[in-house]
């Protein structure tokens, strides 16, 4: 299922004995386009301290009721390494986060997590072999590439002929929390239109300039099946995307088919 950045930050957060507080932002990886934590912000219980959540953590969501589970304790996130959501979070902060509540490292394999498709893997030991422990430990220097949803929507999107809009929102896989599409809107182009545009059709991105290129011509995005925000996309809806712009849909993937 997909779920929007918005829609997210309705929800509430389900330590194992209490809320935590609710979704404030998420922060994705700017080279895999996947969410690697939420920002939660803990109101009157933690007064003015917004804490990291990883969705390694994160269980099923009840959507009734608008909880996002998760397998920690409220005096685990009492505890954990502090974050400024105003400053970027470097690699050693995270290093610092994953040893704190045990987790294992996302990056240094192939897939989106570590070696799998979807986060839960990785806590079962089926990606834990020298390899990636290795290429892990290769990776801890780098430099970090998370960014945050807010501040990214409002960049303006250009097509190869034209400016388009302006991100409005994304759709979030929950199993696999990969960025599945950016919902761009048209209004200073295309009056009373969103279009989605998934991350791998981005050939270009500039941080400074906030500007973000597709290939993607005009005509193209305008002759697409149309997007409507009000209703939830499906898998027929998205067959009928990729095969207007002639794309491999991500589900077709190996490791997509391994995490169905």
């Amino acid at each position: 299922m997909l779920r929007s950045v918005k829609e997210l930050q309705k929800y509430s957060i389900d330590a194992t004995d209490g809320t935590i507080g609710r979704v404030k932002d998420c922060y994705f990886d700017d080279d895999a386009w996947v969410v690697r934590y939420l920002v939660i912000e803990t109101g009157a219980w933690l007064v003015g301290r917004d804490v990291l959540i990883s969705p390694l953590s994160i269980g099923e969501s009840d959507d009734q009721r608008r909880l996002l589970p998760v397998s920690v304790t409220k005096d685990q996130v009492k505890n954990s390494p502090g974050i400024d959501s105003h400053k970027p979070v470097s690699r050693q902060h995270e290093l610092a986060y994953s040893a704190y509540y045990g987790y294992p490292c996302y990056w240094g394999g192939t897939g989106l997590w570590g070696g799998s498709a979807y986060p839960s893997a990785m806590l079962t030991g089926l990606d834990e072999d020298a390899i990636l422990t290795r290429a892990r430990q290769r990776h801890t220097s780098d430099d970090q590439h998370l960014r945050s949803c807010e501040a990214v929507k409002g960049y303006h999107v250009h097509a190869s002929d034209g400016d388009i809009g302006h991100v409005e929102e994304f759709l979030v896989d929950e199993r696999t929390w990969a960025i599945r599409y950016l919902i761009v809107n048209t209004s200073n182009w295309w009056l009373g239109h969103q279009v989605v545009v998934a991350p791998a059709w981005i050939d270009e991105v500039s941080w400074v300039h906030s500007k973000l290129t597709t290939g993607l011509t005009r005509r193209q995005i305008q002759d697409a099946p149309a997007y409507d925000p009000q209703l939830p996309l499906n898998r027929g809806d998205e067959e009928g995307i990729y095969g207007h712009y002639r794309r491999r849909g991500y589900w077709l993937d190996r490791s997509e088919l391994e995490a169905a």
